[in-house]
């Protein structure tokens, strides 16, 4: 397993996805969605993992949350959340071409079989 959790250092899912995986003492690499946010393949891969439309958090404290409800196409969208991840759902964590977004401890238990 190639685990990458993608998570915000005030969310507390994220701390709980990371709780999960180290209770287990599984391998994982950390990374800080607000100082690095998702490159683009990274992205493109999460999102045909779980949706465009899941990934976006309603609750972002960003400007730009609003205006992103009401961009129709998908480019302008994906160019959003690459420009501010804070319009991300956390945490993101990814194994391999598998992702979830959120905590998701059931779909995790699969992985490790």
């Amino acid at each position: 397993m190639n685990i990458q959790i993608f998570a915000r250092s005030k969310c507390f899912d994220s701390k709980k996805a990371e709780r999960w995986f180290k209770e287990r003492r599984i391998k994982y690499q950390l990374i800080d969605l607000d100082a690095k946010g998702l490159s683009p393949r990274e992205l493109d891969s999460v999102i045909a993992a779980v949706g465009l439309d899941s990934l976006i958090d309603p609750k972002s404290k960003s400007p730009d949350a609003a205006l992103i409800g009401y961009l129709s196409d998908r480019a302008q969208k994906v160019e959003k959340l690459l420009d501010d991840p804070r319009l991300l759902r956390s945490p993101i964590v990814r194994n391999g071409r598998l992702a979830t977004v959120g905590y998701c401890p059931e779909i995790w238990e699969g992985w490790k079989e």
